[in-house]
């Protein structure tokens, strides 16, 4: 088994990884979890302004900093893991990685909004749910 746990850095998210830690702990043999940071690209006048290299630090440090806390929690809960960025529509390359590296369950915390505040700002988790790659655990 392989869990994916999406993250991006809020309370939330944190939550999610506190959580999927707690599943792991409760198996003989741990599952290993892929954290996992998705970044909005830029608008391509922003990026094309900014320059290549300035992009790559922006996504960068975005990623540094969503996956800091994260990556704490799991090494104080002593739960194995792997962590990746990428560059993307957030739940298009979630559904890509679990599909890619045969995860077997997501754990993603939810902002606890309204349907129709989800319905009209879009939610990462309802898309990934709605993709239907595999299971997906909302955490509030």
């Amino acid at each position: 088994m392989k869990i994916l746990v999406a993250v991006d850095g809020s309370d939330n998210a944190l939550r999610a990884v506190r959580y999927a830690a707690k599943i792991s702990a409760q198996f003989d043999t741990p599952p290993p979890l892929l954290l996992l940071y998705a970044d909005p690209p830029l608008m391509r006048s922003v990026a094309v302004s900014l320059g290549a290299k300035e992009v790559e630090r922006y996504h960068a440090e975005n990623a540094r900093h969503a996956l800091s806390k994260a990556r704490a929690a799991l090494k104080r809960a002593k739960v194995e893991f792997n962590e990746r960025s990428a560059v993307g529509d957030p739940a298009a390359i979630i559904a890509k990685f679990a599909r890619s590296e045969q995860c077997d369950m997501a754990v993603m915390g939810s902002h606890g909004r309204s349907a129709l505040k989800s319905l009209l700002l879009g939610s990462v988790t309802s898309k990934v749910i709605t993709a239907g790659v595999l299971p997906v655990l909302v955490v509030r």
